[in-house]
């Protein structure tokens, strides 16, 4: 694997590096498109790296839990998914909900329902999050670029490793088959991953409760601990809201479209800002009801029908109009999100 700072990289061959630089050692993974080529980019660098181990499971919900064994014993794994394998994976994301595993999973979102298309959406926000049963205690990250794909990879693991809470890397088809120059100049220390059980230690690690009160105590003792973590993980880009009237909401690459969009629309002495969060879960409430108090309308532009909008009203704490530009499965270029404002 090369080792230059910057390189000119497709979005799979950069998770791929993440991952390595990480300090991951094993992947589980079924193919699907449009997520295949982590697996197949993987296996081709386990090749080269003796010390990179994968195994091809039978279905997504296999890989799922051989990750979860396999933090268990202490190993630095992960394994990536798409669609109808996001979902078949809940089962296995829920048990790690439920027993705190530091589980990393790289979604490649595509459109629904069922099969839909294998080339892009942004319909997989509501199942990374709260898919499965349980109160989807989980880091997602929304990178908008490889770059951030990069470091938002190497974090999903320090982070999961160091809170103990599964984390998920929201990636899409564009992204994942765009090719861009990369920087890898990232600078994180690693968090090491001991075992979790081991031949010397006996703990029991429950994920089944008896009583209703157990449970509603475990969920508040767990809620607590990822408050608590929110405070140093939580990630957000507020870009050109000083002064403005109107806030544009978007994630992952539609928030790339809206910086540009909001360029051209302050070139035009529009009072137009963006508000993008990083990280899904746990969302920057605080930041994002600070700006709703001083706009009069707010924008959620993204590739579906509204779960980055509910996850907006999830959050606001004060009372502001919402509107949005909702195409589901369908990309969303800058020019598109001018055009709302033209009679502004």
């Amino acid at each position: 694997m090369k080792t230059d700072k910057k390189q000119f990289m497709t979005g799979a061959e950069v998770v791929v590096r993440a991952c390595v630089d990480a300090g991951a050692k094993m992947m589980f993974g079924y193919p699907i498109t449009p997520g295949t080529e982590i697996l197949s980019h993987w296996i081709r660098e386990a090749q080269v790296n003796k010390d990179l181990k994968y195994l091809q499971t039978e279905d997504e919900i296999a890989a799922g839990f051989c990750v979860c064994g396999a933090v268990l014993a202490g190993e630095k794994t992960f394994t990536a998914t798409a669609g109808p394998g996001t979902v078949l994976m809940q089962d296995a994301l829920s048990m790690a909900d439920g027993m705190r595993l530091p589980v990393v999973v790289i979604i490649v979102q595509r459109g629904g329902p069922s099969s839909g298309t294998v080339i892009y959406s942004q319909q997989e926000v509501n199942l990374a999050i709260h898919g499965g049963n349980g109160e989807g205690l989980r880091l997602v990250y929304s990178p908008s670029n490889l770059t951030e794909l990069y470091e938002y990879t190497r974090l999903a693991f320090n982070n999961a490793w160091k809170y103990n809470f599964p984390a998920v890397v929201l990636s899409d088809g564009f992204l994942m088959k765009t090719r861009q120059l990369v920087d890898l100049g990232f600078k994180i220390k690693n968090f090491s991953a001991e075992p979790i059980i081991s031949e010397n230690t006996q703990k029991n690690i429950r994920n089944i409760y008896t009583f209703e009160e157990e449970l509603g105590e475990k969920l508040a003792r767990d809620k607590k601990d990822f408050e608590k973590m929110a405070d140093e993980v939580v990630k957000v880009v507020s870009y050109k809201v000083v002064g403005c009237e109107i806030l544009i909401v978007a994630h992952g690459i539609v928030a790339g479209a809206a910086k540009e969009a909001v360029d051209i629309l302050q070139s035009q002495g529009k009072k137009v800002g963006l508000f993008r969060p990083i990280t899904l879960s746990p969302f920057s409430a605080k930041e994002l009801n600070d700006l709703a108090r001083q706009v009069k309308k707010i924008w959620v532009v993204e590739s579906s029908m509204g779960q980055l909008r509910d996850l907006v009203k999830q959050n606001l704490d004060v009372s502001v109009e919402i509107d949005g530009l909702y195409k589901p499965a369908e990309g969303i270029g800058s020019d598109e999100i001018v055009k709302l404002f033209e009679s502004f």
